[in-house]
């Protein structure tokens, strides 16, 4: 299993899940959940549908309250902040469906972002804009409107216009979802480069064989709960796991 470390001011971890509930009413959508991400960590999360995992997404990116719990970015707590807020502190997420805005170009959909989600000005944001489309290969199709895109280049442009805010942890949800194997490819490819930039990842995603090429730790939800974190193969095997999705334990 990847070190965990504190999110205690001390240690490296960039951010962490304390004692995490969600309720809807009556339902407990999240259940107690621990979860720390190392400063220098991808990590995948994985689960059968309804476990929690995009629940808990929000719960970080400050979308959703938490019932009871805390949320700690690079040791200090962020519960009462707002969405917008931890987006300027460097806390950056995809949806599972891509939510950029129609009737604007590429090029003008990633210059928002790192204006209000970045906080940068003038030269600053437009120089962030034209970065964040080279490194996600989006320049050839800087001025096409967004809602005339294919679905791996709407995806690519969600993942920019996170990007674009300059974050220290980027959060994916599902941003697999749809796409060809080869087009999973080519996406891994420019998320492979984020993580050479020292962006720890936190990414949702049902195509495990493309998890995998991308995090070194691996956290199964079920219920609400973890039943299982760490290497990805061990986390495959796990009894837990194997009965979340199956039924019943193999073997």
């Amino acid at each position: 299993m990847s070190e965990v470390r504190n999110a205690d001011g001390s240690g490296a971890a960039a951010i962490q899940a304390r004692g995490i509930r969600k309720q809807f009413g009556a339902l407990a959508v999240l259940n107690g959940i621990d979860f720390t991400v190392a400063a220098d960590e991808a990590v995948g999360i994985v689960g059968p549908n309804g476990a929690g995992k995009t629940t808990l997404l929000s719960v970080f990116m400050g979308a959703l309250e938490p019932t009871t719990g805390a949320v700690i970015y690079h040791g200090s707590d962020i519960t009462p902040l707002s969405a917008a807020d931890r987006c300027r502190l460097g806390i950056a997420r995809t949806h599972q469906v891509p939510k950029s805005f129609g009737g604007m170009t590429v090029f003008e959909n990633v210059l928002v972002a790192a204006h209000q989600g970045g906080g940068k000005r003038g030269r600053d944001a437009h120089d962030a804009a034209i970065e964040t489309l080279r490194l996600t290969g989006m320049v050839r199709i800087a001025n096409r409107r967004a809602e005339t895109l294919g679905l791996l280049d709407r995806k690519r442009l969600e993942l920019a216009r996170a990007v674009a805010t300059d974050p220290s942890v980027l959060l994916l949800d599902e941003i697999g979802g749809g796409l060809t194997d080869g087009e999973a490819n080519e996406l891994v490819g420019t998320i492979k480069k984020l993580r050479a930039r020292g962006i720890a990842l936190v990414w949702i995603e049902h195509i495990v064989h493309v998890l995998v090429q991308v995090t070194e730790r691996l956290v199964c939800m079920d219920n609400g709960r973890i039943i299982a974190d760490g290497r990805p193969e061990d986390v495959m095997q796990h009894p837990n796991v194997v009965r979340a999705y199956l039924g019943s334990a193999v073997g």
